[in-house]
């Protein structure tokens, strides 16, 4: 059963005002580097229910006079077409991407910076297709020995090297189409810049997961762990923070073992280092905005399960590996999860699929009933279970028709002897426009498409892996989905 457990509005307000509170301690500017998501958090919405996927871009329109982006990219990873798995799309195309979904919110993105650029024919014309567009960038270079060459690195001969990006707001939000494209040391050349100029600018970080102040073992911190499973991330105590303060606060290995370079490269650059931890460096106040540790709790332990049989599909279609499944295997015995208590939909699709002989789809709906799906010769599973859901909780009877038959057999007409497909079966999307479709002059399907909008956080298992286009439509609804490792076929070629 869905319900909220994460102030979005308090964590908006409280954020905004860590952020300022921050730029104050520097004096004119700070340079604030963004980890995770930027549009479309969904991890953090899922394990933290009641925070909305678009939160960071929300409380950036918030400071948006006052908040400029760059957007770092490395330059390998243009030369190597580097793709993003979550999007299939290449890094050099995201930042296409990212710089117009960011105008479409009213932000300012005041330039591209290539980081580790060396001369390349591909760099290079990438570099002029953002410039015939209007966009300014500049190139940073790889230094010797970085990151532990602190006196080479905080030197002309380092940083002073790379071209320095203007910049004109109080805030620089710096940010990426991925990891390891150079944000934290896109931050610290502009600093060291500065500083030369005789400028006053800081560095924060702003990285929502693992939360400082939730106990080290929280689900919502193990969550963490399971979705960063294929990066060997592992929360630990900041031994930095309880040494200083003697309190004990969250943090993750990257950023505690970089934490004494960053250090020695502040005191380079400023003569000191404002802060005597990694967790100082964050602005993130999501921990103080939970009001409900049961709700959280629970989401964050079905996000682990969903992770889990995420890692058996990826093995199961030659990706993924067995450390990355061993990890999150370890996770849930920490917290003692079964997957079908902890997932009500899973012994429902289970026991469905059993007595069908078939593959089949349940759906816990948000007030904790469950509603599966057949495969027949007319839907698939997914599909069968979309239209069961929308019947439930529209109150239409469960053996009524919301879609005419007069509707369905063209469609499948026009699959298979017009598009050359061998599935008659509708899929999700088929089925959603054929609903669209009846809603005209059926006042049932009217009914169940204006029930569309409560399937947002429902919770789907498949006992098959589903297409591309099934996946993907359930994505689009806000359904959590997870499936069985196993084809509906034995087929070479899945799609």
């Amino acid at each position: 059963m869905f319900r909220t457990g994460f102030d979005n509005d308090k964590y908006l307000k409280l954020q905004s005002s860590k952020i300022k509170e921050r730029i104050a301690l520097f004096g004119e500017k700070l340079y604030l580097e963004f980890g995770g998501k930027l549009f479309d958090d969904f991890h953090a919405s899922r394990v933290l229910p009641g925070f909305e996927p678009d939160s960071k871009i929300r409380m950036l329109i918030e400071l948006k006079d006052e908040a400029e982006i760059i957007i770092s990219i490395n330059a390998e990873d243009i030369e190597k077409n580097k793709v993003r798995g979550d999007l299939g799309i290449t890094y050099d195309v995201d930042v296409l991407r990212l710089i117009d979904a960011f105008r479409g919110y009213g932000l300012y993105v005041g330039s591209v910076v290539m980081t580790r650029y060396k001369p390349s024919s591909v760099a290079d014309a990438f570099k002029q297709k953002l410039e015939k567009l209007g966009i300014k960038v500049y190139k940073h270079y790889e230094i010797p020995g970085y990151p532990h060459n602190i006196p080479l690195i905080v030197s002309d001969e380092g940083y002073g090297k790379n071209e320095y990006a203007e910049t004109t707001r109080s805030i620089i939000v710096v940010t990426a189409p991925g990891p390891g494209s150079g944000k934290m040391a896109t931050c610290l050349s502009q600093i060291y810049h500065e500083n030369k100029m005789g400028k006053k600018s800081g560095y924060a970080k702003f990285e929502t997961f693992p939360i400082w102040n939730l106990p080290l073992n929280h689900p919502v911190n193990l969550a963490y762990e399971a979705a960063t499973a294929d990066l060997s991330d592992v929360n630990m105590i900041d031994p930095f923070h309880l040494e200083a303060y003697g309190e004990t606060a969250v943090n993750y290995n990257r950023d505690v073992e970089v934490f004494p370079v960053l250090r020695s490269m502040l005191k380079g650059i400023l003569g000191e280092c404002p802060y005597k931890s990694p967790t100082d460096m964050g602005v993130n106040m999501a921990g103080c905005c939970i009001y409900d540790d049961e709700a959280v709790c629970d989401a964050a332990k079905q996000e682990i399960v969903r992770r889990y049989y995420n890692s058996l599909c990826n093995i199961r279609k030659g990706g993924g590996s067995e450390s990355e499944l061993h990890k999150i295997e370890l996770l849930m015995q920490q917290l003692s999860i079964d997957v079908k208590t902890t997932r009500k939909c899973i012994p429902a699709a289970l026991a469905k699929a059993e007595e069908t002989e078939a593959p089949a789809v349940a759906i816990e709906l948000a007030d904790g009933r469950v509603v599966t799906g057949k495969t027949s010769s007319l839907l698939g599973a997914s599909s069968a279970a979309l239209l069961n859901a929308l019947k439930a909780i529209a109150g239409i009877d469960k053996e009524t028709d919301v879609i005419s038959p007069e509707i369905l057999a063209p469609i499948q007409t026009l699959k298979t002897k017009n598009l050359g497909g061998h599935n008659p079966r509708l899929h999700t999307d088929e089925v959603l426009i054929a609903l669209a479709i009846s809603a005209v002059d059926n006042p049932n399907a009217a009914r169940a498409m204006a029930a569309i909008p409560a399937l947002k956080n429902t919770e789907v298992h498949s006992t098959v892996i589903l297409s591309q286009v099934d996946s993907s439509t359930f994505r689009k609804l806000g359904v959590n989905l997870s499936c069985e490792p196993k084809y509906q076929t034995k087929k070479l070629f899945h799609n």
